[in-house]
């Protein structure tokens, strides 16, 4: 081989028995494009070159999103899980007791919360059944969920935290960041009442993300709580 050469036998050798190692390689398929176009000249326009470059733009962009796609169907396939674990866990309380007990510890674990209130309406006083039980007056239920509106409320809000929470999450109020207000119809000459989820991670729930695993989860709190409240 002449001094000349540009690689060495074994090398070359390689490349001819295994021509994929270089078209499988994006960046070595680009240098030998660049050294092509060098040899061409400037003024040769090389349309190839130009497509071969919008196409891996587009390769590129499609890869993207194919890994946008897949991690979101992992985020929801984890979710769904989250919820039917949930659910299957407030079906196993024997009485409405464990039921209540049930709600600021093992379900704020399973839902990866922080907290979590039940809030009941009532015309009278009456004192809470449990630490994750607030008790408010007629109409409540309504005026949190609409952020103190007179609209009818959405089934499922899903919002930053604000001074307005510490009536629901008391003193730790001040460590979270967003929460998933879930309204629940507990049946006819029944007052509404709310199940709130609060997170220390402001992006853990927010306005532009899909309520359909909540609104699953909210029907099946209703139904719980219509068994005992019967």
């Amino acid at each position: 081989m002449s001094s000349t050469a540009a690689i060495a036998d074994d090398l070359r050798a390689r490349i001819i028995d295994e021509p994929t190692v270089i078209l499988d390689d994006p960046d070595l398929m680009r240098a030998l494009v660049a050294a092509n176009d060098k040899m061409m000249g400037d003024n040769i326009v090389d349309l190839r070159g130009i497509a071969m470059e919008r196409l891996e733009a587009r390769l590129d962009r499609l890869e993207e999103t194919h890994r946008s796609v897949i991690a979101a169907a992992y985020e929801n396939l984890a979710g769904t899980n989250q919820i039917h674990r949930a659910v299957l866990r407030l079906l196993e309380a024997p009485d409405f007791e464990t039921l209540l007990s049930l709600l600021d510890d093992d379900l704020a674990a399973t839902l990866r919360v922080d907290c979590v209130r039940l809030v009941l309406e009532t015309d009278g006083d009456r004192a809470a059944p449990g630490d994750a039980v607030r008790i408010m007056s007629a109409g409540f239920a309504r005026s949190y969920a609409g952020n103190g509106t007179n609209r009818p409320p959405r089934r499922v809000v899903l919002r930053r935290t604000g001074p307005h929470c510490e009536q629901v999450y008391g003193a730790g109020a001040d460590a979270l960041r967003s929460e998933a207000v879930l309204t629940l119809d507990l049946g006819e000459a029944r007052q509404p009442a709310l199940l709130a989820l609060g997170s220390a991670d402001a992006q853990q729930f927010t306005p532009n993300q899909g309520t359909d695993l909540m609104d699953f989860f909210a029907g099946a709190v209703e139904r719980v709580l219509r068994r005992w409240l019967a």
